[in-house]
């Protein structure tokens, strides 16, 4: 059980202070421009400063804090395609550049990372590879002065809005993950990088998406990434914040989408009484908020553990599914309980099926999940 500091929940409810301006209406019809539109309130908030070290601009708060904080976002925030973006800025380049960035690389990208004047994106899956990353195709071969990049990658989310992207690379033909592969930070006005158009998705509209493109994209050393070799561990590390604070979101998520099913169960009549009444209805309510507390509890273990420089690779990747899948039947559930009306768009429930779909795909499908536990299992 963890016990919040008065400081941590002073600033969960600051954070939750900023609902009604999170959620003004917005005359953009454009997914690019809603987002960035609904951006400029997130940087005011200064949610992305949560983790971010006091000495470049941040709230210097741990992995559980930061947690905290995003799950109160993702309960407010009712653009969960800003949520998504915002959670992908933060553990793709805030969180790699502060832990394995050389002090030039912390003082040129951080401050401006922190207040979100940047927004940053990184870049790892290919067309060919899929769940396989490090099967990549995209190669850095090394020079005299630096790197010369060539290949291209896909499912780039933050993409088509990003300033500033974390690459990941092949840099040795012969190595494996440990060894073979390398980190590189570029700007968007690097010479021979190309944005590719944004590609349209099924859920979280607002949070872009593109193909990016490396054409002789020349690199110096300096914009290596920690060490070379060294991208297979900068990932790794990633992906476990990329996890806990995604999913601690749709948390937050889908306690918003609990509280709209109990105010409707209760105000919706059927032969003369609430919904809410009938076995039917309750037990599915009663359902949503087992599987609720269920994935808060599992994320906050991994997050505990995390924090204590513990081996979470077998609670993060039950985290992970358990979230997800949660997420899914609790939007079905919820589609079920306001019956026809939640079938059509006007009720809102279709939104939540949709973006929760994708949370078994993306940061590592529920199949490779439950692979990495049974390999942690010796099977």
């Amino acid at each position: 059980m963890i016990e919040w500091t008065k400081q941590q929940i002073e600033l969960r409810d600051a954070i939750r202070a900023w609902k009604d301006a999170l959620n003004a209406p917005c005359d953009h019809k454009d997914d690019r421009d809603i987002f960035l539109a609904r951006w400029e309130v997130a940087k005011q908030m200064g949610v992305l400063s949560l983790p971010v070290s006091e000495e470049f601009g941040g709230l210097g708060q741990d992995v559980l804090a930061t947690m905290y904080g995003l799950e109160a976002f993702g309960n407010i925030c009712e653009d969960e395609g800003l949520s998504f973006g915002l959670s992908s800025h933060i553990v793709s380049t805030l969180i790699p550049i502060q832990r394995f960035g050389n002090d030039e690389q912390k003082r040129r990208y951080l401050p401006d990372l922190t207040s979100g004047n940047i927004i940053g994106a990184h870049a790892i899956s290919e067309t060919e590879s899929g769940s396989d990353a490090w099967s990549m195709k995209t190669f850095a071969e090394k020079t005299a002065t630096g790197y010369v990049l060539n290949g291209s990658k896909t499912f780039i989310s933050n993409g088509p809005v990003a300033d500033t992207f974390v690459v990941y690379a092949r840099t040795h033909k012969n190595n494996g993950a440990l060894g073979g592969f390398s980190a590189f930070i570029l700007d968007k006005e690097t010479e021979g990088f190309c944005i590719g158009k944004a590609i349209e998705k099924v859920g979280l509209q607002s949070s872009t998406l593109c193909d990016l493109y490396f054409d002789n994209v020349q690199l110096s050393d300096s914009q290596v990434l920690g060490k070379a070799g060294n991208g297979f561990s900068i990932f790794n590390y990633v992906m476990n914040w990329e996890i806990l604070c995604s999913f601690i979101i749709n948390v937050g998520e889908m306690e918003r989408l609990l509280t709209k099913c109990i105010n409707y169960s209760k105000s919706r009549k059927q032969y003369g009484e609430p919904i809410a009444k009938f076995q039917a209805i309750s037990h599915k309510i009663a359902d949503m908020k087992i599987r609720l507390e269920t994935s808060r509890m599992m994320l906050y273990k991994a997050g505990y553990q995390f924090n204590k420089g513990r081996n979470i690779t077998v609670d993060l990747s039950i985290a992970k599914v358990v979230t997800s899948e949660n997420f899914v039947q609790c939007a079905l559930d919820a589609m079920q309980i306001f019956g026809g009306y939640g079938f059509m768009q006007e009720s809102g429930i279709d939104k939540y099926l949709r973006n929760s779909v994708g949370s078994k795909i993306y940061s590592g499908s529920s199949e490779v999940q439950r692979n990495t536990i049974a390999s942690m299992l010796g099977l």
